[in-house]
């Protein structure tokens, strides 16, 4: 398993107005360069194929140790437990509006990009599915460490107004899977992602894409979750089985308390503690979802 990032959370913050830096004129320059350039989304419809011709295209090299779907070395049954937890989140669409997801954890390192990068590849795999994967860990990103793609530019500039939608967005391997990696490095994440930029950029692609699965920092040490969830149709909780602490493993769900949360993914399960039809484990990555992980997180 490889090591996942690092984490955020507190309360709720309000999607201000974009922030250019206190209007200096630099600043005003640059998101008036970036509002006229020739690759900007314009504003209608836009389909796929277009976003593929016309965003980055870089040479991805995945990294085998990060993804299930391409490591020879791994059991067929990785792989399928991502593919389980791919048909609850569809079928969960039959009954609520859920294009937009976000995963969290309650601490760093307890596989939150992991699952963010496997899910992901699991439903491009379906024919025909399209998905935007975001590194919105402006703290921690690993994201594009599992892709072996550039971590820049990335959402971090499309926030300060220093890049547009074409240039950060990636497409770098065969198939429907498009990537934002999280940019060059801030001082103030929190500030850039209640900015008002990334609700634009959602509006502007979601349509697009079946899916827009948004990797976020863990929500409890900071509040970045929580600017997130707002934006999004759900939350997705990833907690490390025999790691996470029982009492912040509550936190997280009392942080996360009306953000509509769809599931949680209890990973890294021991085979020896599988004695439940809601779990599923292979080749030493363990995942439960549905009520009885749900349950035994609850206050």
């Amino acid at each position: 398993m490889p090591a996942p990032d690092n984490g955020v959370l507190t309360p709720e913050a309000v999607p201000a107005a974009p922030d250019w830096s206190s209007s200096t004129p630099s600043a005003m320059s640059r998101a008036a360069t970036v509002a006229s350039s020739p690759t900007a989304i314009p504003s209608g419809y836009l389909r796929f194929d277009d976003l593929r011709a016309r965003c980055a295209h870089p040479e991805w090299r995945l990294d085998p140790n990060s993804n299930v779907f391409f490591n020879a070395q791994l059991s067929p049954h990785a792989a399928e437990q991502f593919r389980t937890l791919r048909t609850r989140l569809d079928q969960l669409r039959s009954s609520h509006s859920l294009r937009t997801l976000l995963v969290t954890s309650a601490l760093a390192g307890e596989g939150k990009t992991f699952v963010t990068n496997n899910l992901a590849q699991a439903i491009v795999h379906q024919p025909d599915r399209r998905v935007l994967m975001i590194d919105a860990d402006l703290r921690c990103a690993r994201l594009h460490q599992a892709l072996g793609a550039p971590s820049g530019p990335g959402l971090a500039d499309y926030l300060r107004g220093q890049a547009d939608e074409m240039t950060v967005i990636q497409h770098g391997q065969e198939g429907n899977l498009c990537f934002i990696p999280a940019g060059n490095e801030v001082v103030n994440p929190s500030e850039l992602l209640s900015n008002g930029r990334l609700k634009k950029l959602l509006d502007h692609v979601t349509p697009v894409f079946d899916w827009v699965i948004i990797d976020s920092p863990p929500c409890v040490p900071v509040a970045d979750s929580t600017i997130l969830a707002p934006l999004c149709d759900g939350v997705l909780l990833v907690v490390r089985a025999g790691s996470t602490p029982t009492h912040v493993a509550q936190r997280a769900c009392q942080e996360l308390n009306g953000r509509n949360v769809v599931g949680v993914v209890l990973n890294a399960i021991e085979e020896s503690n599988l004695n439940s039809s809601h779990y599923y484990q292979a080749d030493g990555y363990g995942y439960g979802y549905g009520k009885t992980a749900s349950k035994e997180l609850r206050p």
